[in-house]
């Protein structure tokens, strides 16, 4: 890598709006590094970073895993591109294999491509496609991806669909908010009860259910705010779909992979969607995804209705064999669990110290720190950014999440230890110590 001064950094941080877009460019915090490693990033400047972000939810077995490294290194020795089809590779094949030893039953054909968001469109088209049904359910605050198809059923902000309202007409039931149940209320018993109201009501008033190709959902709503809902809630929202002919969408894009303690969300729960998108932690930091359903389903969407140029790019391929690997090798579901435990109990402490955190809530490695205005009970975005900014300093990133930005996000690396979490969560303390 071409070595700068600090102050050359400086300088090329400064020049970001002359060469990147806004949207691209300008998210939180912008922070210039040069390697990372482990559960680390190196700055510019030298200092070293406690990362609780993993690239948001990429890199579940840490930057660079030597494992990992290799197996790009030696697949740029033999293969860069395919294309799938026009050629076949070792690597696509190994990892469609190795795939459907980890996921739940049925759920044993591949559509690979590059993105979450790519995955998703594919799919919502592969449930039209085999359904020849028009129409798609999806549930408020839930983030599916930008591009137009994805955006149809994204709902976790109103800013991403300003001036891009789709094309696609899609309908929309409400998650599972725990604000929803009333105190003293049994949320398994509550929100399935809810939900078979608000949809006998969406069908009665708004589409006939047997125009409804697919639901699609977050089993755990990520960038809409961490939000984890009751196992009989997605037990009811599986039992819709079978009553209607209704396919079920699982957006595993962020929840796969361990985050959760399990390899999906669909096995934390217990609930099989009828089709699922997978990314971010499937390659460790290459673009990869996949559309993932059953034979039977993928057999009716035949060559030329879906293509990809660059999705199973055989370097990303090795890239997510070696990561499996690591996963099984080094017990990082195991440790994903331990660890997470291990935070909540201490980020629960936090909260009984300090009335800003208003909520605590994760599984596994995904955690949620959200924060209200102790006076007004309101969502405090900008407390988040205070606490955000003022960890940075501390040497500790982590990112946000929420309709309004006032949930802190804690997903490391899998592979964190106790030292670890003490650290960033001393910081934390600290932190709000100084604010309160």
């Amino acid at each position: 890598m071409e070595q700068h001064s600090n102050q050359d950094w400086q300088q090329l941080v400064g020049s970001i709006g002359n060469f990147l877009a806004p949207s691209m460019a300008k998210d939180h915090p912008n922070l210039p590094v040069t390697k990372a490693e482990g559960c680390y990033y190196y700055g510019a400047d030298g200092t070293k970073y406690l990362d609780f972000t993993s690239g948001i939810a990429v890199e579940n077995v840490g930057h660079r895993h030597p494992k990992v490294v290799e197996a790009i290194k030696d697949s740029a020795d033999h293969l860069v591109h395919g294309p799938s089809g026009v050629i076949i590779y070792e690597s696509i094949l190994k990892l469609a294999e190795e795939l459907q030893a980890i996921l739940p039953p049925k759920l044993d054909n591949f559509f690979f491509a590059n993105s979450g968001t790519e995955a998703i469109e594919g799919g919502l088209k592969l449930a039209k496609h085999v359904t020849k049904r028009p129409y798609v359910v999806s549930f408020t605050g839930n983030f599916h991806g930008r591009s137009i198809g994805a955006l149809s059923v994204s709902t976790s902000k109103s800013k991403y669909r300003k001036y891009q309202q789709p094309s696609w007409l899609t309908y929309q039931l409400p998650y599972a908010l725990p604000e929803y149940c009333p105190e003293g209320v049994d949320p398994e018993t509550f929100f399935p009860e809810k939900l078979e109201q608000d949809a006998a009501s969406l069908f009665k008033h708004q589409v006939d259910p047997e125009e409804v190709a697919c639901m699609i959902l977050e089993p755990i709503m990520g960038e809409g705010g961490y939000i984890i809902p009751p196992k009989a809630w997605l037990e009811k929202v599986r039992e819709i779909c079978d009553r209607h002919g209704i396919l079920l969408i699982f957006d595993e894009v962020q929840t796969g992979f361990g985050r959760t303690g399990e390899w999906f969300a669909a096995q934390t729960f217990d609930v099989k969607p009828d089709i699922m998108a997978i990314a971010k932690g499937i390659a460790a930091g290459l673009p990869l995804s996949a559309t993932v359903a059953s034979k039977e389903l993928m057999e009716q969407w035949p060559l030329g209705s879906h293509g990809t140029t660059f999705g199973g790019n055989p370097i990303a391929c090795a890239a997510a064999r070696a990561s499996l690997s690591v996963i099984q090798e080094e017990r990082l579901l195991d440790n994903a669990k331990e660890m997470g435990q291990y935070a909540l109990t201490h980020l629960n402490e936090l909260k009984e110290k300090y009335d800003a955190i208003s909520d605590v809530r994760g599984i596994g490695l995904m955690i949620g720190i959200e924060l209200k205005n102790p006076k007004t009970g309101e969502p405090d975005g900008d407390a988040v950014m205070d606490v955000l900014n003022k960890s940075l300093e501390k040497g500790v990133l982590f990112y946000l999440c929420g309709n309004e930005g006032e949930v802190i996000r804690m997903i490391p690396p899998l592979t964190i230890n106790k030292e670890q979490i003490d650290q960033g969560i001393n910081v934390l303390d600290e932190v709000f110590a100084s604010l309160s």
